[in-house]
């Protein structure tokens, strides 16, 4: 069985600046389409037998500039709807909820078009997002490539390793990096976290 490669977005202005960014369709910066860039020769460096897509802007420039070929736009991949907390960073929720943590917490109502997930939401959607992953892995020879988004990536990983959907927590993935997820002796396990091309 192959790999499953997970990709995070290049930076986005919201991602530097640390806000909330689920629905909103923000472009890379300059950095971020770099970051992109520079990631080519680390997937090029796995056979991949399928590839995956956030439908959001960021991700499908990201898997374009890393010369990710065919990649298939899946709305399972899309960011955590952060609800009332989209484009809010966590030091202005801590004003007034000073111990609120997206992982436990969950977050505030938003809008009917995104009201918000909970972490459970997320990880019933993730489990869905694995189970696209498992069918391709049996099917086909290589490894399964996700190109998505922090928060999302974080729980699906916990998911994968078996563990809670709040253990994404756990799971801190930088922008603009490779992670794989592999197996030993026929259990799931992380074999690379935040890969970055070296200098």
């Amino acid at each position: 069985m192959g790999d499953l490669l997970l990709v995070r977005h290049g930076e986005t202005e919201w991602s530097r600046s640390g806000k909330h960014t689920g629905s909103s369709d923000i472009p890379l910066t300059d950095t971020g389409r770099e970051q992109a860039r520079r990631l080519a020769p680390l997937v090029g460096s796995h056979r991949i037998a399928a590839a995956f897509v956030s439908p959001l802007q960021r991700a499908r420039e990201t898997a374009r500039l890393a010369g990710i070929e065919g990649a298939r736009v899946d709305a399972d991949l899309v960011e955590w709807d952060y609800g009332g907390y989209e484009g809010v960073t966590t030091v202005e929720i801590h004003r007034t909820r000073p111990d609120w943590f997206l992982f436990t917490d969950g977050v505030a109502p938003g809008p009917p078009e995104h009201p918000g997930e909970s972490v459970a939401e997320v990880g019933a959607r993730a489990e869905r997002m694995l189970a696209k992953v498992d069918a391709a892995l049996a099917d086909l020879e290589g490894s399964v490539l996700l190109v998505g988004h922090g928060h999302f990536l974080r729980v699906l990983t916990a998911r994968r390793l078996g563990l809670p959907a709040s253990d994404g927590a756990l799971f801190q993935l930088a922008t603009g990096t490779v992670c794989r997820l592999s197996t030993e002796h026929r259990r799931h396990v992380v074999a690379g976290w935040n890969v970055r091309p070296s200098s």
